[in-house]
């Protein structure tokens, strides 16, 4: 027994000694994962630290910490004057929020969905998106009009539509279309830095999904520019195209394509306005074919102006097959769910898409 016990102690003792002489690997810091959610209520919090002249208003994005959960814990941290509950009033208070963009400030104007800023869409295009031009450069409006857009699930024909293309027709308007955390983070840093009024377009069944994010996106510093797309996938055969919700979709479709050996390239557009047509053409003149994807109507969507910007520029003679289009249906949005489902792009749409397009 006091043989084993003197073993064990001398093994101890070598393995404390090893353990001391020993240099330990040190790893770079693991990608941590982030809800859309968080990202953005971490961008909002980072730049309300950063520059006092921000501040965020909208329905119940206060006391209620918003509708999404998006402002959480704001309000406890800045107070009254920072994080402003307005009544329901969207042509109120985005009108307060264009006029305090006027005077100096850098608000942040939530609408509860997109589909509620048809209320003050005079304010969005006539007071904030024309001011800077008519005034002759002497007066910029630096506001973010923020919200989700698009379908949720089960909301019907009146909270359904997708803005990308509203807003997107309008000049002096930038709009932005995020997908991931990483997306929402460095994109809404950069909308609130901004001296242009930002359209904003959050999707709603992304807010809860999780990301993973670097450590260089955690950085405050952290800001992705305005007007650059992002290829997410590499691929050789076909370029898909696509914006916020739908870049999971293509994924996904390129997924299941490439176990029949058909490699999509995925572009996440990320902006709508500026549209960086180059990365586009690029993209094209590598695979040769293009199909979009988006969750908006089809006539005059963002579809229509990538595919129309293609033929007129140089990638056009690059295409083996017409572009195609996979977009929403052109109806407004059936409440019933099996109808709801058959009105947006789905997985297998995307798919039959690209074989069409690749004749297979």
């Amino acid at each position: 027994m006091a043989a084993s016990l003197r073993c064990f102690l001398r093994t101890g003792k070598n393995a404390v000694s090893a353990l001391r002489r020993r240099e330990f690997h040190r790893s770079a810091p693991a990608a941590v994962q982030v809800t859309v959610r968080d990202a953005l209520n971490q961008a909002m919090d980072e730049e309300l630290e950063r520059d006092e002249r921000v501040f965020l208003l909208g329905e119940e994005v206060a006391q209620y910490d918003g509708a999404y959960k998006v402002s959480r814990g704001l309000w406890k941290k800045y107070g009254d004057k920072r994080i402003i509950d307005t009544p329901i009033t969207e042509m109120g208070f985005a009108g307060i929020a264009v006029g305090a963009a006027m005077a100096g400030l850098r608000p942040i104007c939530e609408f509860m969905t997109f589909n509620f800023s048809m209320q003050a869409i005079d304010q969005v295009i006539n007071s904030a998106a024309k001011t800077y031009y008519m005034s002759a450069g002497l007066q910029p409006v630096p506001i973010v009009f923020r919200g989700p857009n698009g379908a949720s699930a089960g909301v019907a024909a009146q909270h359904s539509q997708c803005f990308a293309a509203w807003y997107g027709h309008c000049p002096g308007l930038k709009v932005v279309s995020p997908w991931s955390s990483e997306d929402a983070k460095g994109l809404l840093k950069s909308a609130i830095r901004d001296d242009n009024p930002v359209v904003f377009l959050e999707n709603e069944l992304m807010y809860g999904v999780p990301f993973e994010m670097s450590e260089e996106s955690q950085s405050k510093d952290f800001t992705i520019p305005i007007g650059k797309a992002k290829v997410e996938r590499q691929g050789t055969h076909v370029t898909l195209v696509t914006h916020s919700r739908y870049v999971s979709h293509c994924l996904d479709a390129a997924a299941v394509l490439a176990k029949e050996g058909i490699e999509c390239e995925v572009i996440n557009l990320r902006t709508i306005r500026p549209l960086d047509v180059e990365s586009i053409e690029t993209s094209v003149m590598k695979t040769n074919h293009l199909v979009t994807v988006e969750g908006g109507w089809p006539q005059f969507g963002v579809g229509a102006e990538i595919c129309a910007r293609i033929m007129e520029g140089p990638a056009f003679n690059y295409l083996d097959a017409p572009a195609t289009r996979v977009t929403g249906v052109d109806i407004p949005m059936p409440y019933a769910k099996i109808l709801e489902d058959n009105s947006l792009p789905q997985i297998k749409d995307i798919i039959f898409s690209v074989k069409k397009t690749l004749n297979v």
